[in-house]
């Protein structure tokens, strides 16, 4: 598949993973949803491997690479996502992970010594602007509210975690530990992680038996983590981290059609704007070689 293929298949799916994953708060903790998404995830890729042939053998240093990548990747920066949306809209913790470009750009350069073209660069600011003008209305009528800042500082964790996962993943890929298999531990690593974190906090380990929190599951492990990550993972291999994280920008916008057709968001002008902005910043990072 092409870059812009799976790139596209990303938006998508994670755009709608932000609604999705507001079915999984209520009776459940935040720590074990995320426990029971990854560790189901993981379980669905180790069977795909075991199925095609695909040996599940690393050694000793490559599962603590495996293990660092998945604990940062999928497991603590989701469990601040999941806790970040007890306290603001979905919209909000969108606008935190438009900061995922800029933030890669930077890491990239401090870590691995990648030039950073000033088309990166003014890109990753044009996503983060549109993505603020996106969500502007909504963040002025919340600030009065005491929770915003409790919701601001999760997001913002969960942000600096995500994107130290996705360094931790180039540099895997780096040192040829990329594919199916490499999906399967670390998203096992990360499950076990959010376990460890709620079994620490005192959080009863339950399942909701309701349609809507089993089917979002569903949704969240297969397509969320799954396919996406999958897809995401191969486009850090090939275009690096920078650009694979402008997905991050582009899924609010996504998110946001889903608000308009199934939350009654009413568009206002600066949603206009702030899509046009971030789609503006989208050909900037992307730019042509990478298609």
């Amino acid at each position: 598949m092409s870059n812009v293929s799976i790139f596209a298949g990303c938006v998508l799916i994670w755009g709608t993973t932000w609604l999705a994953i507001t079915y999984q708060l209520g009776s459940v903790a935040p720590e074990v949803s995320v426990s029971h998404r990854f560790l189901f995830a993981a379980l669905i890729v180790a069977a795909w491997c075991k199925w095609r042939g695909l040996s599940l053998l690393f050694t000793r240093s490559e599962h603590a690479a495996l293990a660092l990548m998945g604990v940062a990747m999928y497991g603590l920066s989701y469990v601040f996502v999941y806790h970040a949306e007890q306290h603001v809209a979905s919209g909000l913790v969108a606008i935190g992970y438009s900061a995922s470009p800029l933030l890669s750009t930077l890491g990239t350069r401090l870590f691995f010594k990648q030039p950073v073209t000033a088309r990166m660069a003014l890109g990753s600011l044009f996503g983060i602007a549109g993505i603020a003008l996106v969500y502007w209305p909504e963040f002025a009528r919340l600030a009065r509210s005491h929770s915003v800042a409790l919701g601001a500082a999760f997001t913002l964790l969960a942000v600096l975690i995500s994107t130290a996962g996705g360094l931790l993943a180039q540099r895997n890929h780096q040192r040829k530990l990329h594919g199916w298999p490499t999906m399967a531990w670390s998203m096992g690593y990360g499950g076990v992680a959010s376990l460890t974190v709620a079994l620490a906090l005192g959080r009863p380990y339950t399942v909701e038996p309701s349609a809507s929190y089993l089917l979002s599951l569903l949704y969240l492990s297969l397509l969320g983590s799954v396919i996406a990550f999958a897809g995401w993972l191969t486009l850090v291999g090939r275009i690096g981290v920078a650009r694979a994280s402008y997905v991050g920008v582009m899924a609010p916008v996504v998110a946001l059609l889903v608000s308009t057709l199934l939350e009654g968001f009413i568009w206002h002008p600066l949603t206009a704007a702030g899509v046009t902005v971030s789609l503006v910043g989208n050909v900037l990072v992307l730019g042509r070689r990478n298609t």
